[in-house]
């Protein structure tokens, strides 16, 4: 949510109004039903009579600090709002007027910084209109004030049947349940989920059981100006569709060495691998696709093992590299460990292929697709990358900040 100063990133401007009361005394009329001073009488903008409507709004004209998490009330009495427009000269923001017409309200947050005018038109029993300008200034934020929020998957992908909506925040959000609100995950067709907290700085939403093939998901995080706690707002509103394809679920096992590869139930392959030998041992559970490289550098030292230790490796383009955990597992070619493959686990952790296998692996793998491992006794961390599907059902929904 940027200062007009930074000129950061393109958002949404959310609904909010401000006016002021117009109020006319008839002790103050000469009589002639005008306001001393005033020109002929009009309709348009002149009270004539004590039953003429009021406007009255919960910001004074010309405050300014306002919060931008500010709900902007508009009133009428004696009558009802015809119309109310609240606006900057970046755009105007919307709101929501009561069927009656007798209330306006903002619906959602106002940008750091910025002078906003409100322009409510009213009507009483008669059809006679009164008009009210006022204007606000809103408090202004710095970026140490703005928390933003990274969603994966991105616009239009599409991901395997594992995959959970992530949300990053940039800064920490400790009134976590004032934001969640504001979080909505929608699917066609419907499927129960719930967000979890991992840290004030990460959400996740999964659904109960993986997601059905062919899902189409719209997540809608928004949180411009919605206050975070501790004095930070919400930077800007995200919103991500995206669609879940065919379901693929890999299943190893450590013990005898084999990847059975699933597509929508059917088995499509069974391939020999090898995984972690002893002291390097593969996690088992449930993990999902993270990412994926044509060709990646595999250097011991970003998972511990120090140059020079007999353990200590350093690899220049492994080919069809995927990775699964945060800690460092990943699926890929390893052509230096064919003749172990399907025979024993001699890996550092990692699950290798054969290249062919690994390539044909690769090719039909997105982001999100799910391999199930077992025969191990090192079990697989939530955190560690996207272990979701590790904590059970009723662990994972009291993750959740509204309970």
């Amino acid at each position: 949510m940027p200062s007009p100063s930074t000129h950061l990133r393109p958002r949404a401007l959310r609904a909010a109004s401000v006016l002021v009361a117009v109020a006319l005394v008839a002790a103050g009329c000469d009589g002639s039903g005008l306001v001393p001073g005033a020109g002929p009488a009009d309709d348009e903008t002149t009270a004539a009579a004590a039953s003429e409507a009021v406007v009255t709004t919960n910001v004074a004209d010309d405050a300014t600090g306002v919060a931008v998490d500010k709900v902007v009330k508009v009133k009428a009495e004696q009558g009802t709002l015809s119309s109310v427009v609240l606006k900057s000269k970046d755009g105007r923001i919307d709101g929501e007027l009561r069927a009656d017409g007798t209330r306006w309200v903002s619906a959602g947050g106002l940008e750091p910084g910025v002078r906003y005018r409100v322009r409510a038109v009213a009507e009483n029993a008669d059809g006679k209109r009164v008009q009210s300008l006022s204007s606000f200034t809103t408090q202004a934020l710095s970026l140490d004030q703005q928390t933003y929020p990274s969603l994966a998957p991105l616009q239009g992908e599409t991901v395997g049947v594992g995959m959970p909506v992530v949300v990053t925040f940039d800064l920490p959000v400790t009134d976590q349940a004032v934001f969640e609100k504001h979080m909505t995950v929608t699917s066609t067709p419907a499927q129960p989920g719930t967000w979890h907290w991992l840290s004030s700085t990460e959400a996740h939403w999964r659904p109960e059981a993986y997601w059905q093939a062919g899902t189409k998901v719209s997540v809608d995080v928004a949180v411009n100006g919605v206050s975070a706690g501790g004095g930070i707002y919400g930077q800007e509103d995200r919103t991500v569709d995206f669609e879940v394809g065919a379901a693929h679920i890999y299943k190893v096992n450590a013990k005898t060495h084999q990847m059975n590869v699933f597509e929508n139930g059917k088995l499509l392959r069974t391939i020999p691998v090898t995984t972690g030998k002893p002291g390097f041992t593969t996690r088992s559970g449930v993990k999902v696709v993270m990412e994926k490289y044509d060709q990646k550098r595999m250097n011991s030292e970003t998972v511990g093992i120090s140059r020079g230790s007999a353990e200590a490796y350093d690899i220049d383009n492994v080919k069809w590299a995927m990775r699964l955990t945060s800690s460092g597992e990943f699926i890929h070619a390893a052509p230096w460990s064919v003749g172990s493959q399907g025979r024993a686990n001699v890996s550092h952790g990692c699950t290798g292929l054969s290249t062919d296998n690994a390539g044909w692996l690769y090719s039909m793998t997105r982001r999100g697709d799910v391999v199930e491992y077992v025969g191990t006794d090192r079990p697989m961390e939530p955190g560690n990358g996207w272990g979701d599907w590790n904590v059970p059902w009723g662990e994972y929904v009291a993750g959740s900040a509204l309970g």
